[in-house]
């Protein structure tokens, strides 16, 4: 949903000169469109529905801002303010779902359950989106990936923090004695 936003967004008749979020995104959108028939080919018929479900109300509800903001906001400042707005809510909650974990993190002194290269990935993401936001000077761009910078900090730091005290595989694995 937040690349299909993002897609809603970039369009000039929303968001003039924006062709590069539009780009990025699209891509994404294509990306994910095609890991979903792969995820089919591998779920239960439970994990199916559930998915099938959601991508419905993600488009049913992107639809509805879609149609609401072209026929009923008749500038591209009150269509940008509004969408972008949507954007900045669901940029945030993408970026800082991963803290989800920290208590577990803390409570475990283990970043077992929070992978390196997605805290990684998220901040790089961040920053570039940051940095683009900024040269164009985008607030709704800013907001959004300036709180992905923020949250791929905390993660970093908490991996750093808790990279030593996390039992490696091969130590929770129990040893076979030889017959």
């Amino acid at each position: 949903m937040n690349c299909m936003l993002w897609v809603l967004y970039g369009l000039p008749i929303v968001h003039p000169d924006s062709i590069l979020v539009v780009t990025i995104n699209g891509l994404g959108l294509v990306m994910e469109l095609i890991y979903i028939p792969i995820y089919f080919v591998y779920a239960d018929k439970k994990g199916r529905l559930k998915v099938i479900s959601w991508i419905f109300m993600e488009v049913v509800f992107v639809a509805i801002v879609a149609g609401c903001t072209l026929s009923l906001l008749h500038t591209t400042a009150r269509r940008s303010a509004v969408v972008g707005s949507l954007c900045i809510i669901f940029t945030a909650l993408l970026y800082i779902s991963p803290l989800t974990i920290i208590a577990k993190v803390i409570k475990t002194k283990s970043v077992k359950y929070m992978p390196f290269y997605l805290s990684l990935a998220s901040f790089l993401s961040g920053i570039i989106w940051l940095t683009y936001a900024l040269i164009k000077f985008d607030i709704y761009l800013v907001a959004g990936n300036g709180l992905g910078v923020l949250s791929g900090i905390v993660q970093l730091i908490l991996y750093a923090c808790y990279y030593k005290s996390t039992p490696k595989d091969d130590e929770e694995k129990p040893q076979i004695a030889d017959p």
